[in-house]
């Protein structure tokens, strides 16, 4: 596909941007601790937990597994009426299942189409992750990867969101300032100050329009395409 000789860059993160916990699998596995099986339930608490990790500004947020697994499966196991006593049983399941087969294989069946979309509109894409180094290859697996020029894992770097300097990586290898870049994530203590930090437009991904912090959000990928151009219209007059 050809590209824009004159584009603007999207950078995107990963997990709980692109990809979700896949609750297909996760149930199963949960009911066999105690869990409530029923669908709806596992949807309502996945979000309570989502909103979770999402709302954590503290200092102690990081994106990585550490935060994931405080905010977002302890959370999950209490909500779901797991007894405590397993936790770490359950825990343990979890974690090896998510070792073999990694658990963030959930997408938004709209997602591929608006990444299309931002591309044939002259957007260049690429991915930002705190990740454990397997982002590259989940995205080749659902089906995501050949959207992006790269993507950037912060195993794989040893610099991990909020650092500028993931960002500023990022920059380097599509040779284009900052503010000419717009970073979309979920997290706004990791993604939304980073990418201020390193100069980049933010925009937050708040899928249940929990959040008022002081950035443009979105509910869905999917939004992206038409919200863009919204902005660029407006820039035009």
């Amino acid at each position: 596909m050809t590209l824009n000789p004159h584009p603007e860059v999207v950078l995107l993160d990963a997990g709980n941007t692109l990809v979700f916990v896949d609750g297909v699998r996760l149930r199963p596995m949960l009911a066999e601790h105690g869990a409530e099986a029923d669908p709806a339930r596992f949807a309502e608490v996945e979000r309570e937990a989502r909103l979770r990790l999402a709302g954590n500004t503290a200092d102690r947020v990081t994106g990585h597994e550490d935060q994931v697994w405080r905010d977002y499966f302890m959370h999950l196991f209490s909500g779901l009426g797991i007894p405590q006593s397993t936790w770490p049983e359950v825990g343990a399941a979890v974690q090896a299942e998510h070792a073999r087969s990694h658990l963030w294989t959930g997408v938004d069946p709209e997602t591929a189409g608006a990444l299309d979309q931002l591309r044939e509109a002259g957007y260049r894409l690429a991915v930002i992750s705190n990740a454990d180094g397997r982002v590259p290859q989940l995205l080749a697996d659902v089906g995501l990867a050949d959207r992006f020029e790269f993507i950037i894992d912060s195993e794989l770097v040893g610099v991990s969101k909020p650092d500028p300097r993931i960002f500023e990586m990022a920059l380097e290898r599509l040779a284009v300032p900052a503010h000419h870049c717009r970073y979309v994530g979920d997290l706004y203590a990791i993604d939304v100050i980073g990418a201020r930090g390193a100069g980049l437009q933010a925009l937050l991904l708040d899928p249940f329009e929990h959040f008022d912090f002081d950035v443009p959000r979105l509910r869905r990928v999917a939004e992206l395409p038409t919200w863009l151009a919204a902005q660029r219209s407006d820039g035009a007059h």
